[in-house]
């Protein structure tokens, strides 16, 4: 599905001069870290008024105010309960959220074993012949592999990483993405960096435990507005989890050295054999610095999706249609007119109700009229999406193809194209079009909202895409045969017939 190369060499830039202290403390208010210290000081301020009512309260029941002492303790409660309800929970999700963040994933290489299996059969010489010059080996080599956990995870700290992706995508192209990695570190560099795709393979849906949101409310059975208590919580639940869109990345990009306060980029090189959406949530940061006994992998969380536009190729099939499009179209644009431009000789491809009679009489030979143009030149393009099980899978991409190198032909030609799917307003934007035929299906009308498709059936596919009530001259790509289709749009439509047996050849009426 998707080819990518490994990365031998990268660039490097030294990072901008540090801002103003005023511009990075607005900056830093901003952020999610300003949100959660304001969260821990509210917390701490409801719980002072709370300790410092319920001394209140103590205070008032040694004087003997009974009032005031249930008031006390009573606000003490409450505001205790507000912290421990809002505060507490959202500080907690920030400290486990931050911890998977600098979470890190450990591999054994077989280096590292190797290492492991001699330091055990050296552990065990020392303990049987008691040797101290064994015993220091052992400490040693034990000290080695403490120290490639700690050096290995402190050149993967603080490392800041972006990928940058081509906005219009086309399968079966090559396209050259970029890795940005980023050391913002005074005088500390980093070593030996691979940036990997930390994406789990998963073909067949899988279940899972998941958190999910939720409301306690009080009374259970009565409707939300008759409930008196109603608090945001979470709830354990498990789900059916569907396998994830195909991924971005697969490759490899190498960083050897990385000096402080740098930045460095590697171009690679991404192709998609098909047409669709790609999507990669988190990359990882990958070293096996300073003695590859283990690789060590920092996962970055920076989701990435893009959209794969079909495949634009002149193919035979293009090639065969164009002319014959480009001669129908060519002679439905010359009678639209109503005043008279010329009388000339008569072409097969005229139609016999512009014959000029008179001026056919004199001369002896077939004159036909020809109009002046009094609108510009309009082009529909409109791919009519058939039922699933309809045509096989390999005819149905074919036409998406087919489709997208039409429209992709003539945006480039003196017209007023535009564009049309069922399900989806017209549009002349060249790329929204390419966009919907990446994600289109069979049978598939209109854009998915919450799972669900628009209520449109396919059956009205090329009525509701309002076709005959225009002045453009239209060209359909349909798997329909021709006996179903509308006989009104013949004289102002080109008809491509797409379908898993060669199709006759293409006669516009």
């Amino acid at each position: 599905m998707l080819r990518s190369k490994p990365v031998g060499s990268a660039s490097a830039n030294p990072l901008k001069s540090s801002p103003s202290l005023p511009s990075r403390l607005a900056q830093w208010l901003q952020s999610s870290s300003a949100e959660v210290w304001v969260k821990f000081l509210l917390a701490l301020l409801g719980l002072g008024l709370a300790f410092a009512s319920a001394l209140f309260s103590t205070v008032s029941r040694d004087a003997g105010n009974v009032w005031a002492t249930v008031i006390l303790a009573s606000t003490s409660l409450v505001l205790a309960a507000l912290v421990g309800l809002v505060t507490v929970p959202y500080l907690a999700r920030r400290v486990a959220v931050e911890r998977m963040r600098e979470s890190f994933d450990y591999d054994v290489t077989r280096v590292g074993v190797v290492y492991v299996l001699v330091t055990l059969v050296i552990g065990i010489a020392a303990l049987n012949t008691g040797n101290n010059l064994l015993y220091i080996v052992v400490a040693a080599m034990l000290a080695a592999i403490l120290v490639s956990g700690v050096v290995s995870a402190w050149v993967l700290r603080y490392l800041e990483l972006d990928v940058r992706l081509p906005e219009h995508l086309f399968a079966g192209r090559t396209v050259l993405g970029r890795i940005v990695l980023v050391n913002p570190r005074r005088f500390l560099p980093s070593f030996s960096i691979c940036v990997v795709s930390t994406r789990k393979k998963r073909k067949k849906p899988v279940k899972q435990w998941q958190w999910e949101s939720t409301t306690f409310a009080l009374p259970f059975n009565r409707p939300p507005e008759q409930q008196w208590l109603r608090l945001p919580d979470r709830r354990l639940r498990r789900v059916t989890l569907l396998p994830a869109p195909p991924g971005i990345f697969q490759g490899m990009a190498y960083f050897p050295f990385i000096p402080p306060q740098a930045e460095l980029s590697a171009d690679l090189q991404l192709r998609f054999e098909q047409r669709g959406r790609y999507r990669e949530d988190s990359f990882g940061l990958a070293t096996r610095f300073p003695f590859a006994f283990l690789t060590k992998t920092r996962h970055v969380s920076l989701p990435r999706e893009v959209l794969v536009y079909p495949r634009i190729e002149p193919t035979n099939e293009l090639v065969e249609i164009l002319p014959r499009v480009r001669g129908e179209w060519e002679s439905f644009v010359r009678g639209r007119g109503a005043e008279l431009y010329r009388i000339r000789e008569y072409m097969p491809e005229d139609s016999a109700r512009h014959v000029d009679w008179k001026a056919t009489a004199k001369s002896g030979s077939l004159k036909v009229r020809e109009f002046a143009r009094e609108d510009e030149r309009r082009l529909c393009i409109a791919f009519d999406n058939p039922e699933p099980g309809f045509i096989s899978e390999r005819a149905y991409e074919k036409a998406v193809d087919l489709t997208a190198s039409l429209a992709w032909h003539f945006s480039t030609q003196d017209a007023e194209v535009s564009f049309a799917v069922p399900g989806h307003p017209r549009t002349r934007d060249l790329h929204e079009f390419l966009g919907w035929l990446a994600v289109i299906e069979p049978g598939m009308i209109g854009p998915r909202m919450n799972g669900t498709e628009n209520a449109v059936s396919s059956g009205d596919a090329l009525r509701e895409m309002n076709l005959g009530n225009t002045d453009d001259y239209n060209i359909v790509i349909t798997p329909r045969s021709r006996g179903t289709l509308p006989a009104a749009l013949w004289n102002s439509s080109y008809f491509v017939f797409v379908g898993d047996e060669p199709a006759p050849k293409n006669i516009s009426q």
